[in-house]
């Protein structure tokens, strides 16, 4: 009989940012389907989620991917959090998506610093100083100006054979900053991937001694941009209505008392990067124009140019918000307004 090894990972209960878990089982003759992966639990009191004295927590698996990063028969299994009797445990935000709507389409851009634990500063920082500035590290080329490729086509290639769906990759603006693109159908799913995709990040950065800084501005209030994770959306109307007036009125939706509910689940430590510098609105005001990257939410000039049809980019969400609950509250927002 053949022994496979199951990876299931989940969301510990630490705030204001919650932190990714796994633990490996061993099953023999899986099949590799999800319904075949069985409930499990964990020991909640380590995790922040549990006391000690009924410490029980369910992993209930939601999603099965091929693990390339592990010799073998080998699976990642992404779950959530449940309570002892079943019920969602508070620290699932999954549990949170109202609308399964898979009409809506999610394409994440995840942010992120290669960090090293030794030196606590970015790839490519020296002790005691910076780099040059921001310029020439943005989609980079050559030792000078990229840091940390090997890791960052390592996790490309994970991804790609996982079955995960990821766009594109680039350095970014900063030296030791790159971003990813994911792509799927459905809040849950893409919250699923996302969190996935993350996973991989860390265990390549890991292999290699070094770790990932996901905080919206790990190089305090200096001139570096921080990172995000920019959430581009769209749902069937907006990929044919054809109607400038559609998009406006979408966009609208997102002010006023809405602003509140957003930036609530778009990062811890945001009001730091939201400044209102560094191609970015500020976290109490609210804006929307074509090409601009310094509103809350850009009009991509594709969208204007296919004749309005296609998404929007929520430019305000955190590199270490949860993508489960930002894409619940973007359905939320835009049903509101269509």
């Amino acid at each position: 009989m053949a022994n496979s090894k199951l990876e299931y990972i989940w969301l510990d209960g630490y705030k204001p940012t919650q932190t990714l878990r796994g633990k490996t089982l061993i099953k023999k003759d899986f099949s590799g389907k999800l319904e075949d992966c069985p409930m499990w639990s964990f020991d909640g009191s380590s995790t922040e989620q549990a006391e000690g004295g009924a410490s029980d927590c369910l992993l209930k698996p939601v999603g099965c991917y091929k693990d390339p990063g592990r010799a073998g028969d080998s699976y990642i299994v992404m779950t959530e959090v449940l309570n002892a009797d079943g019920s969602a445990h508070e620290s699932n935000g999954r549990a949170m998506i109202e609308d399964q709507d898979a009409d809506f389409w999610f394409g994440f851009e995840q942010e992120y610093f290669i960090w090293d634990p030794e030196t606590n500063l970015p790839l490519g920082f020296p002790l005691g100083g910076y780099p040059p500035p921001q310029g020439p590290y943005y989609c980079s080329v050559g030792a000078k100006n990229a840091f940390g490729r090997d890791i960052v086509e390592r996790h490309l290639e994970m991804c790609l054979e996982a079955g995960i769906e990821i766009g594109g990759i680039n350095g970014e603006v900063a030296a030791g900053q790159w971003e990813f693109q994911g792509f799927a159908k459905g809040a849950a799913l893409a919250g699923d991937e996302m969190w996935i995709a993350r996973y991989f990040l860390e265990r390549c950065a890991e292999e290699e001694g070094l770790a990932i800084n996901w905080h919206p501005k790990p190089l305090g209030p200096t001139d570096w941009n921080g990172s995000g994770m920019h959430a581009n959306f769209s749902n069937g109307l907006m990929r044919e209505c054809g109607d400038q007036a559609t998009f406006e009125k979408i966009c609208q939706a997102f002010d006023g008392d809405r602003i509140k509910p957003h930036v609530a689940v778009y990062g811890a430590d945001n009001d730091k990067r939201l400044t209102g510098l560094h191609e970015t609105q500020s976290i109490d005001k609210f804006s929307y124009g074509v090409s601009d990257r310094g509103a809350s939410i850009r009009i991509p000039i594709g969208t204007v140019e296919d004749g309005w049809k296609g998404r929007l980019e929520d430019r305000r969400p955190a590199s270490n918000a949860d993508p489960y609950k930002v894409a619940a509250q973007i359905v939320k927002t835009v049903k509101s307004a269509c």
